[in-house]
């Protein structure tokens, strides 16, 4: 799968400088740790987004929001949102900011 240049870029400067974020190759595109914890990821295919078990309601509501499948497995927490969905921008915002949320409070790793 090929990277979204575009994207990433649009999510280094939603998620500005921060201390224990760190940008590492992943799932065929680029993802973010925040702690050492996944926060989130893209490739040409849309955005991955940690909001943990129970806080994706609001997001699956969205056109282009799906749950995150591993096979046949489906991932509780984690969603996936389509091009058309991330090329949203109070969309993304909200995905990152409420990933961001969840994630920091997970330990550090």
């Amino acid at each position: 799968m090929a990277r979204d240049f575009g994207l990433e870029e649009q999510i280094r400067e939603e998620l500005g400088p921060m201390d224990g974020l760190r940008e590492t190759a992943m799932f065929g595109g680029l993802a973010w740790m925040l702690d050492g914890n996944l926060l989130c990821a893209c490739r040409q295919d849309g955005l991955l987004a940690r909001l943990g078990k129970g806080n994706a309601a609001w997001a699956l509501a969205v056109p282009g929001v799906g749950e995150m499948q591993m096979g046949a497995r489906k991932m509780d927490g984690w969603v996936r949102a389509d091009p058309d969905a991330t090329a949203d921008d109070s969309v993304r915002a909200r995905l990152l900011t409420e990933a961001l949320a969840f994630v920091r409070t997970l330990p550090p790793k």
